[in-house]
């Protein structure tokens, strides 16, 4: 893996993080009190063309591979996690499958649409009663004249009340992966009703919501791919959409140690600057070192998908990795603040909250490392 950064890649992400430094890092904290972030902000991050990364120009979108978009997931997830949540989805998750999977007419409709930030795209699969295990979802799609109609719950579904359309995964055949199915359904639906989760411990800025179907109508062109290939499109997306995360884990990660850093040269006890004590240095190291690491690991699986190897195992492993170094450097960033670490002043507090679900969401650490134990030895333990 060539670790060097072309001069484009390195020109994008100069350009993520002075849009991210102007634009999300002074917003963050308000828009995390609000419980709701300012959407002006998907037009201008769509005019960067940050919505359209990986995606052909043909398709409206701004081109680019892999690694570019990880450094700027890098940067929006130093500034704002509930912002860096909104490209994961709506690209990372929604378009990129659309790409992938979409008949010709699905992909003109939508990926303009999508990467100019005139509409942004939810990713429906998580349900009350089914997380980890996606295979055994209840939402239902049943044929009807024209189409199919659609009947279920949807819940914690990111960008739920900011989307103009959802990638919903239902149930079109007999019981496990191979009776479900991919719909792109627009909102709004008649029969649709969504409904926005408040109180969240973190990504308080991000709409994060439950959708419930009541005889929900889509036509036959509504479909994403074959019948009975959604748990495939689903699982696709999430192998990389690991990645997306992993990197936005490693914003955090930076942003830990840049926020500790300063604070720690300027901090002074007991007469001279807290950066002078060896256990506050230790708590600094132990940071950056987990940095390079998660940074690392996260690229490997951007070089392996832009080379066309297989990526999803590596994927689990930079997920795992990143999310749980996430968690760990948000605690020593707050235990080298203190007490100033644990109010809103300052942004360690925010990092700990949002750090903590990536943990849970697309696939919990328990269930990467059962991912990766499959891999190494042939038995699943899902079985």
């Amino acid at each position: 893996m060539d670790l060097t950064l072309s001069d484009e890649q390195q020109a994008v992400r100069r350009l993520a993080a002075e849009f991210t430094d102007r634009e999300i890092a002074p917003h963050a904290a308000a828009w995390d009190r609000a419980e709701q972030v300012d959407l002006a902000i998907v037009k201008k991050m769509a005019d960067l063309g940050l919505f359209g990364i990986t995606i052909p120009e043909s398709y409206g979108g701004s081109g680019g591979d892999h690694l570019t978009y990880c450094l700027v997931l890098e940067e929006l997830g130093r500034g704002d996690s509930s912002v860096r949540g909104i490209v994961s989805v709506s690209l990372g998750l929604v378009a990129k499958s659309i790409l992938g999977y979409g008949a010709e007419a699905q992909k003109k409709t939508w990926l303009p649409r999508l990467c100019g930030g005139t509409d942004l795209a939810c990713f429906a699969l998580t349900e009350p009663d089914t997380g980890s295990d996606a295979g055994s979802l209840a939402a239902r799609a049943t044929r009807a004249d024209g189409g199919w109609r659609i009947d279920g719950a949807k819940m914690f579904i990111t960008n739920g009340t900011w989307a103009s359309v959802a990638l919903v995964f239902a149930r079109t055949g007999g019981p496990g992966p191979k009776g479900i199915s991919a719909f792109l359904v627009p909102l709004p639906s008649e029969g649709l009703q969504v409904t926005e989760v408040h109180g969240k411990l973190g990504l308080r800025g991000q709409a994060t919501a439950m959708l419930s179907f009541d005889d929900v109508f889509v036509g036959e062109d509504a479909m994403l791919g074959a019948e009975g290939q959604g748990f495939k499109i689903a699982m696709a997306a999430l192998a990389k959409g690991r990645m997306s995360l992993a990197a936005g884990c490693v914003g955090i990660i930076q942003g830990c140690l840049d926020a500790a850093t300063s604070y720690a040269t300027q901090r002074e006890q007991f007469g001279r600057k807290i950066a002078s004590f060896q256990l506050v240095q230790q708590l600094i190291a132990d940071i950056s070192v987990e940095a390079d690491a998660a940074r690392l690991l996260t690229w490997r699986v951007a070089d392996l998908i832009d080379r066309g190897l297989p990526f999803a195992t590596e994927s689990s492993t930079a997920k795992l990795f990143a999310s749980e170094a996430a968690v760990r450097a948000a605690n020593s960033a707050l235990q080298v603040f203190g007490g100033y670490g644990y109010i809103d002043e300052y942004p360690v507090g925010k990092y700990l909250r949002d750090a903590r679900v990536t943990t849970v969401y697309e696939g919990t650490s328990q269930i990467q490392k059962l991912i990766i134990g499959r891999a190494l030895t042939g038995v699943s333990a899902f079985a």
